[in-house]
């Protein structure tokens, strides 16, 4: 009997230090389940370049930037970032294991593969919450993607990267004047106010219409030069 499009099909299931995470398939999309919250799927993807779009414009020119990506998904960052030439260390941050699986040699790489041969390309698998407050690495632009925004966080400990604390150790990794780009599935003007009270210059944020529901936004913000 053919599966049916209508329901979603569970194609692997990893129980990790963080929780479940699960890929399943419903109809021609690939989805990524964490802890029973839908994080992304790969039907779209405009929001999740847009953040890596706007990041770099906001960098005004900088040559050959580098950017840590905070969250691998489906890839739709990474790939985007990967085919701008303008860019130049791309980093990403992933702390499930099973999601870079499934980007290496699992259903994924069929939308990562070319991003991930990149040379400029380095995939790092840890936490992005502790690395911020632990790394002396430094980036032009760091572009969050690890939650559903600042609002609707995937594990209870990620709420404190978007308190002044968290942001002050965004800032910490970037370099003067570097930016740090935040996708949320939904606006957020606390989140907002938040970034000025952090320090950030030049706050605003981008809505980015998507095929349903409210618009997706960027929270942008810069760091003092």
């Amino acid at each position: 009997m053919p599966l049916s499009n209508d329901i979603p099909h569970v194609l692997d299931r990893r129980e990790g230090p963080h929780g479940e995470v699960v890929l399943r398939r419903h109809g021609d999309r690939l989805e990524i389940i964490a802890n029973g919250c839908f994080l992304m799927d790969t039907s779209d993807g405009r929001s999740e370049r847009r953040l890596v779009d706007a990041a770099l414009e906001a960098l005004a020119g900088r040559d050959r930037p580098d950017v840590l990506i905070g969250g691998l998904g489906v890839g739709f960052s990474l790939t985007h970032a990967a085919a701008n030439p303008r860019w130049g260390g791309i980093t990403v941050m992933e702390r499930e294991h099973a999601i870079v699986e499934w980007h290496l040699d699992g259903p994924l790489s069929a939308f990562s593969a070319e991003a991930l041969a990149d040379s400029r390309t380095q995939i790092v698998e840890a936490d992005l919450v502790a690395y911020v407050n632990e790394t002396s690495a430094t980036y032009d632009a760091l572009c969050l993607d690890i939650d559903n925004g600042p609002d609707w966080t995937v594990t209870e400990g990620n709420g404190n990267l978007y308190g002044e604390a968290g942001l002050a150790s965004c800032a910490r990794v970037l370099r003067p004047g570097g930016v740090l780009a935040v996708w949320s599935a939904q606006p957020s003007p606390e989140f907002e106010e938040t970034l000025w009270n952090a320090g950030f210059q030049q706050v605003r944020t981008e809505e980015i219409t998507v095929a349903r529901g409210v618009p997706d936004v960027v929270h942008l913000g810069v760091r003092p030069g």
